[in-house]
């Protein structure tokens, strides 16, 4: 069983948002270039983890028709919610969809064979330097509470001495600094083994493919990032 990671398919069959001022990756069919090496690479039995932003659709019926199609691919694929799923409502109606093969995370956890999963949305990290907004202390300070939830959903399902936790955040949980924050102390805390995210774009985000916290390797998941293919997590 392999696990594989991926973020940010920003599918729109149902609205019409291109992603092409992004750069060249999201130009000529970049769906059709993820699903074909993900078919290529991924078997039934293997996991591959989607770090948010599936689709652009603004409410679940707009968002169906690209859920549908990335059930559609192989494997066991295990979401989160991404800042600009606004489809996504309550964890019981997505998973009233009763879509094969997914599994939609919401403060919680899974457990697929010997590895455990969880995650939430996360929010923008503190710069130094710069004063946080009221509003964005409040979304910080729920997606602590959230993150918290999820971990510990995590730490009960660790039944076995082998099994591996993966912590997915569709927001960094670093600022562009890479410096320690409030989630990286609590994924250290509750000793997870590997941490995915996404949401970064373009080249005038600044980022590293993986980021090292105590042991813990985060790696950055966007698909244009990894120009259009499934990463491997090496667990």
């Amino acid at each position: 069983m392999k696990v594989f990671a991926i973020s940010d398919l920003h599918l729109g069959e149902a609205v019409d948002k291109p992603m092409d001022v992004f750069g060249g990756n999201w130009v000529g069919g970049y769906f059709e270039k993820i699903r074909a090496d993900w078919q290529a690479k991924v078997t039934e039995e293997d996991i591959v983890l989607i770090a948010g932003d599936v689709s652009w659709g603004m409410v679940l019926s707009q968002a169906q028709g690209d859920l549908e199609k990335v059930a559609a691919l192989k494997g066991n694929k295990v979401l989160i919610r991404g800042n600009h799923d606004y489809w996504w409502n309550s964890l019981k109606q997505m998973n009233a969809l009763g879509l094969s093969g997914v599994t939609f995370l919401q403060n919680n956890a899974v457990k697929i064979g010997s590895y455990v999963f969880c995650g939430t949305r996360g929010w923008t990290v503190p710069e130094e330097g710069i004063e946080q907004t009221e509003e964005d202390a409040k979304i910080f300070k729920r997606e602590m509470i959230r993150l918290e939830m999820a971990l510990k959903a995590a730490d009960k399902l660790r039944t076995e001495e082998g099994d591996t936790v993966v912590c997915m955040t569709h927001y960094p949980p670093f600022n562009s600094k890479f410096s320690d924050s409030p989630f990286t102390d609590l994924m250290r805390k509750y000793a997870i083994h590997a941490g995915v995210y996404g949401h970064l774009h373009g080249s005038s985000s600044r980022y590293k493919d993986i980021v090292d916290k105590y042991g813990i390797p985060f790696y950055l998941t966007s698909c244009d990032f990894l120009n259009n293919t499934l990463l491997e997590l090496p667990l």
